[in-house]
């Protein structure tokens, strides 16, 4: 069983917001697979399969782990069983990434997580939002939180289907094959 978790804030408010691309993409996901339409469990909307569940924390990001680890010790998942996708400040837009363990980064979604689960050993797939452009009014915060522009919205499909195509490989395949495809693809790209 592998646990699949989208970050992101819950509402309208934030559904177009870089730091929201996580929910974006997993709630494809659940789509794709056919899964049960989701239900109001562990601070989330969770749905599950026979071989997949999927959580998207309603905590708004900062407490995602208040949500995760109930979902994980109910489940039984062991933590390099969950995937979590999320926006990374890192990677320039579009650009995505398999990563296992390691620190935050300053995300609060993850260093909720990694607090609560009390292990950064969890699989990671990181979709690039980039950095704030010279001339951004604002911080960084603001930066996440700001909806995408009309350039990367028009990119944003073929993205989520990468991001997409990065989960299936690490649950079809496993996640060094996946890491192996996908980040080297990445680089390939630059």
């Amino acid at each position: 069983m592998w646990l699949l978790i989208g970050l992101g804030n819950p509402g309208k408010k934030y559904e177009r917001n870089r730091h929201n691309i996580g929910f974006v993409v997993t709630e494809s996901i659940r789509d794709d697979k056919g899964l049960p339409d989701f239900r109001d469990k562990f601070s989330g909307r969770f749905s599950r399969g026979d071989a997949l569940a999927v959580l998207l924390p309603q905590t708004f990001m900062n407490l995602s782990g208040d949500s995760v680890q109930p979902a994980q010790a109910f489940m039984k998942v062991e933590p390099v069983r969950i995937i979590v996708v999320h926006d990374e400040l890192d990677l320039p837009f579009g650009r995505i990434a398999v990563k296992v363990s390691g620190g935050h980064a300053g995300h609060n979604g993850l260093r909720s997580i990694i607090a609560r689960l009390g292990t950064p050993d969890f699989v990671r797939v990181r979709v690039g939002v980039g950095r704030p452009p010279p001339g951004f009014q604002g911080d960084v915060a603001d930066y996440v939180l700001a909806d995408f522009d009309a350039s990367e919205r028009a990119e944003l499909p073929g993205v989520v289907t990468r991001a997409k195509d990065a989960v299936n490989a690490i649950i079809d395949h496993g996640v060094d094959a996946a890491m192996t495809t996908v980040n080297q693809t990445a680089s390939k790209k630059k």
